[in-house]
């Protein structure tokens, strides 16, 4: 535990909140910027989740408190955040994993949908690095913002066009928020996963589904919530301090796969 904590710089206990943290990639993180030394705000909308996981890291001895609030209510994350600041000090990490995906036909998604996926997806990852960002800066302190996009921002899938757009935006939005948070020692980097085996993907992929995303990955399988904490802990930490503005794709070699045999 102790060479965990000193490879990765979060020894110090500093605040790191994380959104989405009561499933899926949200929970692995949550737990592995905890386990690395860090005092994590495990975020949702889902209260007692959020709640749940929190009591579970603590009952661990590890540093945890949890936080309600939906990232695309402006007014909600503001004062969440300012509460999260207020009882727990300066926030020096972020994880915007908090995210909605559905498969939808171009032609099929309407306005209120394309609203709710923006707004989560993206406003919702804009809103919070600016909170943290200002507050940084007001300090004069070093942070680290992991926003999470997707393969299905990199190229096109069918069925994807709110979702891809959404996260496509967020890999532009990362490099920006590099470019101009970099001169106040703020990195900003993005993990883009592939298929990833969470309680979501099991409930919607059908077998057919499953098997055509494992023959289209490298390694054959869908990755792990946990493999992508690992990348995520370290884009947090300070062992990534020359790391910024990169758009890192875990995706088991999703994207180099070419022409099929």
């Amino acid at each position: 535990m102790t060479g965990e904590r000193d490879e990765h710089g979060l020894q110090d206990g500093r605040v790191a909140v994380v959104t989405g943290a009561a499933s899926g990639i949200g929970l692995a993180a949550a737990r592995s910027l905890a386990e690395a030394g860090a005092m994590v705000v495990a975020a949702d909308r889902d209260a007692e989740g959020a709640a749940r996981v929190a009591a579970d890291l603590t009952g661990q001895g590890l540093r945890a408190a949890p936080a309600a609030f939906d990232v695309a209510e402006p007014e909600a994350v503001a004062a969440a955040m300012a509460a999260i600041a207020r009882d727990h000090g300066l926030v020096r990490v972020l994880v915007n994993s908090a995210g909605i995906g559905v498969d939808v036909p171009f032609l099929d998604t309407d306005p209120a949908l394309l609203d709710r996926i923006i707004g989560i997806n993206l406003r919702g990852t804009m809103m919070l690095g600016q909170i943290v960002a200002r507050g940084l800066i007001a300090a004069g302190r070093p942070g680290s913002i992991v926003n999470i996009g997707s393969v299905s921002g990199l190229r096109g899938n069918r069925g994807r066009a709110a979702y891809g757009a959404s996260k496509g935006a967020v890999h532009l939005l990362t490099q920006v928020m590099a470019l101009e948070l970099g001169p106040h020692g703020i990195r900003v980097n993005c993990v883009a996963p592939g298929p990833i085996d969470t309680p979501l993907t099991r409930a919607v992929h059908r077998p057919e589904v499953r098997a055509s995303w494992e023959e289209r990955v490298a390694l054959g399988r869908y990755g792990t919530p946990e493999e992508m904490a690992s990348v995520i802990r370290f884009l947090a930490g300070d062992a990534a301090g020359y790391v910024t503005g990169q758009i890192i794709a875990a995706d088991g070699g999703f994207q180099a796969v070419g022409i099929r045999d």
